[in-house]
């Protein structure tokens, strides 16, 4: 199956039929659970970014507000002094950047700064998000969270998980497009340890061919998360192997784009990945 290409802003098609997207990762927060405090700074923050780039990356996603299990709700304003600046320096660089958050005064500063994709964990819910993205004609990115961060783990239930997920997906779909975001400008997001105990996590990334068959690309962020520590015995720092692994299983299931810390290792995993599927005739 043909892996859908990705409109996102200032006119930037991106094509994962000629390699699989990555999505690197500035997380300018003091409390995040991989890298927590060591971009907190602009300076820092900005070459982290930058050399995600420069090692690959096809865009850098930058987030000021931590969304680890029980992590607290950061101020607007605070959630803006981490990212604003760095979003505005990257774009400038010529760096695709992709801003992570859930609020509309983040995301239509952070636009104005240059980010060319909204990245929304709460699937553009809030009041007037859809409407935002839409005028701006950025990317967006919907994904399922069952709760919030601060309650997600708490025991998490599900009859189906791929069917409900894809269904709430499929309706966000609907809605985005409803508020005007243009269906090419739409990738979604199973959320991968939102809400989601480790056999969720993982009959997800097996139902990952059928999400994609919904016709958005999918994006998977699984880098370096705490169901790949239970089964390997890694620790966060140490997870890195194990990510390029389900990186790679993610893009022959049908993936278009994967969110990761580590992106020299990842390329090396993708590479083989999109060979393999070349040759198998489905891309």
């Amino acid at each position: 199956m043909k892996r859908p290409r990705w409109r996102i802003g200032g006119g930037v098609v991106l094509d994962p039929g000629e390699g699989t997207l990555m999505m690197g990762v500035v997380n300018a927060t003091p409390d995040s659970f991989s890298d927590g405090g060591r971009f907190l700074s602009l300076e820092r923050a900005v070459a982290r970014g930058l050399r995600l780039w420069e090692q690959g990356a096809h865009l850098v996603d930058v987030g000021g507000e931590s969304t680890r299990p029980g992590a607290r709700e950061v101020e607007e304003g605070e959630e803006l002094r981490r990212v604003a600046g760095v979003v505005e320096r990257l774009a400038a660089a010529g760096v695709p950047v992709s801003i992570n958050t859930s609020k509309p005064k983040v995301a239509e500063r952070c636009i104005e700064a240059g980010a060319a994709v909204v990245n929304d964990v709460a699937a553009l819910e809030a009041d007037g998000m859809a409407g935002l993205c839409a005028s701006a004609g950025v990317g967006v990115v919907l994904m399922h969270m069952r709760g919030n961060p601060r309650t997600m783990q708490r025991d998490p239930f599900y009859d189906d998980v791929v069917g409900e997920v894809r269904g709430y997906l499929r309706y966000r779909v609907e809605a985005a497009a409803a508020a005007g975001v243009g269906r090419r400008a739409i990738a979604v997001d199973p959320g991968i340890g939102f809400g989601k105990t480790i056999d969720h996590n993982l009959a997800l990334l097996a139902g990952l061919p059928g999400l994609a068959a919904e016709g958005a690309p999918v994006l998977v962020g699984a880098s370096r998360k705490a169901f790949l520590g239970a089964l390997t015995g890694r620790s966060v720092e140490d997870r890195d192997g194990i990510t390029a692994v389900s990186s790679g299983i993610c893009a022959m299931y049908g993936a278009s784009i994967v969110r990761v810390h580590d992106i020299p290792a990842t390329r090396d995993a993708l590479a083989l990945a999109d060979a393999i599927v070349r040759a198998d005739g489905r891309k």
